[in-house]
Formats: C-alpha cells, structure tokens, sequence
C-alpha cells in the first residue's frame, strides 16, 4: 500500500527505481504506437494484394472473395429476401408505368372533352346573343306598332261595280264638271292600281281620221304602260283618242258625239272617260268645243274659258316629236347663261280683237268697259321701242317674211319653219310669248308649241299675260322655270328681264329643260303624265318601280374565310356586330297611300329630274327613296333616338336617327375567281354587312369545283345578261337595304374605313360617300373638260369602286338617266363611275364627300385592271364632254371638304369619349 502510494507520489522511496520506471514506461508506449502503425498501414495493403491476385487464379473453384453466380447468391437466406424485394418493386414499377400512360390517355381526352366544351358555351353564347337580338327587335317592332296607335290592316277585298252602273243626274252646266260630282270613285279603290282601259280606234269610224303618226305614237305608249289593262270591267279609267284629226277627212261634231256616245262603257254620261287629242300642229282646232261630253275629261292643247273645267280637264303638251326620240346633241347647253339676244319674238296676228268683237274703242274705254282690252297695240309698240333703243341685242318681228301658219282668231300666228325658229331661239336668253288677245281663249296650240320650243333649246319662256293655263299647271310650279307677266307691265318687261341675276337665269333654265325632258319631249312622256295627274288627283299610289330580278349562280359554299390580320386587327376596337345580328332589310315605307296628296306640289317641281311617275325626290329627309317608291319602298323618317354615347358604347353601335340598319356590298367581277375570292374573304367578320350581291358579268360561268368562301352572310351571285359595267347600278331585288356599298373585286379596304365610310353616309344618305377622289378641269386651248386623277386639294367625284350610295340612284340610274350615256358607257367598257356622278350631282346640285386620305384602293399584286390601259384616260376625257352635251351643263360641282376620322381608333379608356369627327 505504501509502495504504491510512492509510486503515484512520483517514485519517492528507493533512491534509482523512478527513473528505471519511467523509461520503461516510455519504451511501452513507443512499441505499441509503432506495433499499432504497421497493423493499421501494412496489413491493409497485404489484405488488398492477397485479394486482386487470388481471384486471377484459373480453378474457378479457389476463388474465395470473386463475384458469384445468382443461383449462389440466392442460397444465402437475407440474399433470397432481398432478391424477392427486387422483383416486388420491378412488378409495382410496371404497374405503375401502366397506370401512367392510362392517366395521360384519360387526360388527353378530357382536353379534348374541355375543348368541345368551350366551343359550345361559345356557340350557345352566340346563339343566346342572337336570339336576345331577335327578341329585341320583335319588341322594338311591337313598340313601333303600339305607338302607331293602329291596327295592322290587311287590303280590303277588291269591289267590282256592276256593268251597268246606274246613272246620276248631271250638273246644271258641264261647266260645273268637278271630281266630286263627275268622277265614279268607286271604280277607282286604293288599292285597285289604277287600271286604265284604252280604246281601239281603229274599232270606230273616227279612228279613220287621225293623223297616222299620232295615232302610231300613242298606240306604241300604250303598249308598254304599265297601268294599261285588257279588262274593262275592272277599269278605273277609259281613254279614247280623238285627235290629232286630219282636215280633209274630219267627221261632223254631230257625227263625232254619236260616235263617242255609243262607245260600249260610256254609260250614258260618259263619267270616269278621258277624252285625248293630242296636236302636233300649231294649227290644230279646237273641234271638241261644240261636242257635248258629258261627265269625260278632255285632254288638249286648246281650251276656252266657257269650256275648260279646272281641277278636272287637262291641258297637254303639243306632240312634236311623235315617233322619234329627241337628239341631245342637236340640243344647245346651257351656258353661257347670257346668248346673242335678250329676247326675241316672232309673230303675226291674223285677226285683232276689235274686229272679232267688231267694237271700236279707245284703249282706256276698254281698261273702264266690261269688254276685254286688246292691249297688243300696247305690247308692238313698246317692244318695237326696245329694238330701237339698242340698249340691248333684241329681236321682234310682227310681220311672217312668208305665210304664217293658220291659227285661232286674236292669237299670233308661228312664223317660218320649225328649224329656223329654233336657231333664233338658240340665240336668244329670253323667249316672248304673247297670249291671244281673246282672254277668253285660256290656252292655245300656237302657245304651247311656242313653249315646247323655247324650254327645248333653252330659251326661258316669258308669258306675256296671267290668265293662261299652261300645260300641267295644277300640278307644275311654272315659275321656277318661266315668267309670266300681266300685259300691263309690258313697259316694265325690259327693266324685269335687266335685272334677272345669271344664278338665277341658270336654275330656270335647268328647270325648264328637266319640265321639258320629264313632261314634253316624247309621246310616252305626255300619256304617263297625263295618267300620272289623274292618278295623283284620286290620290291613288304609283305602281312600284321595276326591280331587276337577280337570276342566280349555283355555287358551292362552305370553304372557311380566313382572317387577313390587315383587315380585321382591329385590337380592342369594337366595330359593331358580326354574325349576331342576322340580316336586317330597310324597313318598308308606310305612307303609300297619303303621300300622292300631301306632297303634290313638292313631288312634281322639287328637283331636277324626272319623277312624274314617282312623286317624291331622292334627297327628302321624310320621303321614300328605295326600291319600290310608292309600292313598298322605304323611308328616311327617324325610327328611334341616338343609341351611340360615347366610349365603348358609340363603337358597339351606330347610333344617329336610324340606329339599326345594314348595308348590302354590291360586287362587280369579271373572271377573276382568285382576286373575287381574297375579296370576299376578306369581308369576313365585317359588321352591318346584310349580303354581298356578286355581279358576274363574263357569259362564262365560274368553275364548277370553286368553293366560296363562308364569311357568315349569304352571297348571292348573279349572272347577266350581257357584258356591260351599267350592270353594277342595276336595282337588283336581292339588294333589300337602302346602303350600298359598290366595290371593285380587287378593291382592297380595311374593316375600319368601311365601317367610318358606312357612319358618314348615314349623316349624308343623298351623297355619294367614297374613298377615291377625282376631279374635272377645263382645258383651255382645247376648249373642253378634262379627266384628271392628280392628287389635289379639291374633288368633284369619287369613284364608284369603292363607294356608299342609296339603292335609290340604282333607279335613277338604270330606269331614268338618259339611254344615251349607258349606250357610251357601254361602247367604251368605261366611265360608269363619272355617269353616276353627274346624276347624284345633278339631281342633288351637291357635291361628294370623300373620306380618309385614300388616294387608291387597289389591292397590291392584283392582275392589271382595265384602268391601266394607255386608252382609258383618253376615254374618260370623251364621256365627261359627252354627258356635258347630254345634260346641257356640268353638273359637277367642287368641293374640299373630307373627312377623315380623329378618334375613331385612338386608343382611350373605355370611360373616355372615343368617336370620330368630320374635318
């Protein structure tokens, strides 16, 4: 015990034992550090060569540490476990893998299943949204209705009077004849048509004695008009022709009031008969005057005051032109406004008025007595002291250089040759004429015919005395287009006519020419005029103007239109409706059957152009103005308050005073089936479009295996009947809207600039609205008009293959204008565009409007158009002095007014206001 303590005290005890100790303990310790270092370096590396180079050993059975079999492996229990592990996990991998590819397939198909799903909700959201359209409209056509305040009346059943209808007691005096007391109305519904029954005069012995050229003029007239029907019985009016009469074979008045008073529906009074006889001659007689008619009309040139009946006779023009068309170019124009004469006047009186009232008395006993004055003393005198004044080119001669022409008793005789009184008249601004000096005498054939002549060549008529009834003048506001003075004033004639301004002297002049063409110049002319005022007096509508009937091209539909993002990238600018608002006609106009009395006078002087046969003008902001005028046409009256806004809310929708409407694109093509397609594609998707009308005017017919294209309104392709570019204005029954929009089939138009050209046009629907602007100039050395297509700062026209304009001037167009310029336009293959122009702008007296800064419109890499010829401008330049001959002036009027649109596709918030303005 002790010992060990010393030992741990640190060897104090035996004095050499601690350092024998201590060194042996440092020997113990050194040797097992060492032993350790080769165990832990050494054997690791004999271990590691023992094992790389037993296993090269060539007996397989030696190898101790080498790899072994499966089979050996497998012997070994944990090895047999973990290899059943192995296969366990192999067979859920695969099951797994399986189930994966089965889970992908699934999700495949319920993508597909998600897909077809979206595209239903689309299209039952688009067929929700239409039908919410339809149901909107249904209820704005139930509210138009109801604020109508009317029931909706079906036509009554057509009455039909007995054959013999019983008579009624004559006035006391024919001269009394009115319609209220000499007209059967009965005859004449509403809605009867107005059928007219024309008798044969060659059935009756008078038809012997008419003029052959008259009576072949009339019978011509007959044929084609449309009121003219065989039955008699149904028969609103009858119409008998009795002259112009032959002299040397004339019947006996007695003789003639037998023959009209047997005539087979004349029923003893002859009511509801219109008696016609038509002059060419400015001799014809008056033969009806000592002929008792009954309750008939009488129809002519010549009429005393004891025998014409106002309100219920007629007084016609005189026939000249009988079986001939007149020729415009033999027309003089009508300008300059100021010619060679102020006025002329030739004449002579075969008998005054004293001696036919065989009194003599001085010229104020005659302003004081009862009896009539003959003022034409007054009248030769002071025109004679015009002439000698010289103070203005005048021209008056009192006296036939050769044997006048016979006429009636106090009226001036015509003096010459019908050709040389109207070179004088050529020359002369104003054109005299002097009434008989019997005022008794209310019109004569020697008067009219001086009318006739003066307003053919442009002379404006001044009617020397106010009692005269001219031609038509219930109807016809003669002032606008002559003056008629009181004989008194026949001092005051020279200072009147001085101060007559030049704008002035032109406006009467246009009208008088537009009377003479419309009323005047041929024989159809006078009897639809005729029957026009009996048919406006009974205030029965006009028969519905011819539609052209479209005569379709079986196609091949279903090709799916594609995009062009030129047309369509319209961002997050909201056109209108595309495809959800299903085709919209104009709505049909409604005031068929009160329009022929309230707008009478309107109708019949308001523009300058013919519309006897339809009563109303195309620029009237109440009146109709498509297709079937007084049959079933529409209107330009308001149908409901502005929808527009502002923002969002003026883009979705048009707005204005006729906040739903359509446009039909009319589309002339010429085979070029590649060049129409791209063009119908790219009218996919646009808004408004009610249909597009194909004008196919090649006589070869599309290929069979072309498919068109679905651009989701129809298409209707017409075929024509001859190659001809009139066909792009023809009123086709297919066009059911009021717009148009004419385009070229190589036309190459954003979405935008039609939908701004559509929104113009709505604010201006008497106005041919485009995109391309020309304009006419005077050439100077040359002394004629010139086409010109430079670019520059004011237009006069705008071509009509790219262009809005109302199916209204289709009408006028194909039905109305002057055959003469179709046929140029025909010969040329050319200048149609410059002919619809010249007629919106004569009957407007307004120039187009142009809008955008388009100065082209063609499509680029499309095949040459037929512009690009060398000959095509030289063309041009031959129509516009054509038509201005055809016109008698240059309708076409400057203007540097465009429009272009500010806002229109600005990007703004939808809260701020996004429209567009006119500049």
């Amino acid at each position: 015990m002790t010992g060990y303590t010393m030992l741990r005290n640190g060897g104090v005890g035996n004095g050499g034992q601690p350092w024998v100790l201590r060194w042996s303990s440092r020997i113990r310790l050194t040797w097992l550090s060492f032993t350790l270092f080769v165990i832990l370096v050494f054997f690791p590396l004999i271990a590691h060569y023992y094992l790389t180079t037993i296993d090269d050993a060539d007996d397989a059975g030696k190898r101790i540490f080498g790899p072994r079999t499966g089979n050996e492996l497998c012997e070994v229990k944990h090895v047999q476990d973990l290899c059943r592990i192995r296969e366990s996990v192999s067979e859920e991998l695969l099951q797994l893998e399986a189930k994966r590819q089965e889970l992908n397939s699934e999700i495949a198909k319920l993508n597909l299943k998600i897909e077809a799903c979206k595209k239903s909700i689309e299209n039952a959201k688009q067929d929700l949204l239409q039908l919410k359209n339809v149901i909107s409209q249904t209820e704005h056509s139930y509210k138009e209705l109801m604020a109508q305040n009317q029931p909706k009346l079906s036509l009554p059943i057509r009455l039909l009077p007995d054959k013999d209808d019983a008579t009624f007691p004559l006035p006391k005096s024919n001269r009394n004849c009115r319609l209220h007391n000499c007209f059967d109305y009965s005859r004449c519904p509403l809605t009867s048509g107005f059928p007219v029954y024309v008798y044969n005069s060659d059935d009756y012995p008078f038809g012997t004695s008419l003029d052959p050229l008259i009576k072949q003029a009339f019978e011509a007239t007959v044929r084609t008009n449309v009121y003219v029907t065989e039955n008699a019985d149904i028969a609103c009016v009858y119409i008998i022709l009795v002259g112009e009469m032959q002299e040397p074979v004339m019947p006996k008045p007695t003789e003639l009031e037998q023959q009209l008073h047997s005539l087979p529906y004349w029923r003893t009074d002859g009511h509801n008969h219109l008696i016609i006889n038509l002059s060419r001659k400015s001799e014809t007689q008056n033969f009806i005057y000592n002929i008792s008619t009954g309750r008939a009309m009488i129809a002519q040139s010549t009429f005393y005051d004891a025998q014409y009946r106002p309100g219920f006779d007629i007084v016609v023009s005189p026939l000249v032109h009988a079986m001939s068309e007149p020729n415009f170019l033999e027309i003089p124009p009508q300008v300059p406004v100021k010619r060679k004469y102020l006025f002329s006047f030739q004449g002579e009186k075969i008998e005054s008025l004293r001696s036919s009232l065989q009194e003599v008395r001085s010229f104020e006993e005659e302003i004081e007595g009862n009896a009539p004055a003959d003022y034409d003393d007054r009248i030769i005198t002071t025109l004679k002291a015009v002439q000698d004044s010289k103070l203005d080119f005048v021209l008056v001669e009192f006296t036939c250089k050769n044997q006048p022409k016979a006429s009636l008793p106090t009226e001036w005789a015509l003096c010459g040759e019908r050709d040389d009184r109207l070179e004088l008249l050529k020359l002369s601004t104003f054109a005299l004429i002097i009434t008989p000096g019997d005022t008794r005498l209310v019109i004569s054939a020697g008067c009219t015919m001086r009318l006739f002549e003066a307003l053919e060549v442009g002379a404006i008529p001044v009617v020397l005395g106010e009692q005269v009834q001219l031609p038509y003048n219930d109807v016809i506001r003669w002032n606008e287009a002559a003056l008629i003075i009181p004989k008194p004033r026949i001092t005051e004639v020279h200072f009147l006519l001085r101060s007559i301004s030049d704008n002035d002297l032109l406006a009467m002049r246009r009208q008088g020419r537009f009377l003479w063409e419309t009323y005047f110049s041929t024989s159809d002319n006078v009897f639809s005029t005729v029957l026009a005022i009996i048919r406006t007096r009974i205030q029965i509508p006009a028969a519905p103007i011819r539609e052209e009937p479209a005569v379709e091209i079986p196609h091949r539909s279903g090709k799916a239109a594609g995009t062009d993002p030129n047309m369509a990238d319209n961002g997050d600018l909201d056109l209108g409706p595309v495809e959800t608002e299903p085709p919209y006609a104009s709505p049909k106009y409604l005031r068929n059957f009160t329009l022929t009395a309230m707008d009478i006078y309107r109708n019949w002087n308001s523009a300058p152009g013919p519309f006897h046969l339809f009563p109303y003008t195309p620029f009237d902001p109440v009146l109709p103005s498509e297709a079937k005028f007084l049959g079933s046409g529409t209107g330009f009256r308001p149908i409901g308050g502005g929808a527009g806004g502002s923002g969002k809310e003026f883009q979705a929708a048009l707005g204005g005073n006729v906040p739903r409407e359509q446009f039909t694109v009319v589309m002339l093509t010429y085979e070029r089936e590649e060049v129409l397609m791209n063009s119908l594609e790219r009218l996919n998707g646009l808004p408004y479009l009610n249909k597009v009308v194909v004008v196919w005017n090649s006589p070869k017919l599309p290929s069979e295996d072309l498919l068109w294209p679905d651009i989701g309104v129809p298409i209707m392709v017409v075929r024509t009947e001859k190659n001809s570019l009139n066909n792009r204005f023809l009123p086709w029954d297919e066009i059911e809207t009021e717009a148009i929009l004419s385009i070229d089939d190589d036309a190459h138009l954003r979405h935008d600039e039609i939908m701004f050209g559509f929104r113009v046009w709505r604010e201006a629907r008497d106005r041919i609205v485009g995109f391309p602007g020309r304009y006419h100039a005077w050439d100077i050395p040359h002394q004629s008009w010139l086409y010109n297509s430079n670019y520059s700062c004011e237009l006069s026209m705008v071509l009509t293959g790219a262009a809005f304009f109302h199916k209204y001037y289709a009408y006028l167009y194909s039905y109305v204008m002057p055959q003469a310029i179709r046929d140029m336009v025909d010969e040329y293959i050319n200048c149609e565009d410059i002919a619809m122009n010249f007629l919106v702008s004569h009957l407007t007296r307004k120039p187009p409007i142009k809008v955008t800064s388009r100065w082209t419109f063609r499509c680029p890499g499309c095949p040459q158009a037929l512009s690009h010829d060398d000959s095509h401008f030289h063309e041009r330049h031959k129509c516009i002095n054509f038509f201005v001959k055809v016109y008698g002036y240059m309708p076409l009027l400057y203007t540097q007014f465009r429009v272009d649109s500010v806002l229109f596709k600005t990007r703004l918030p939808h809260d701020k206001t996004k429209c567009f303005k006119f500049i």
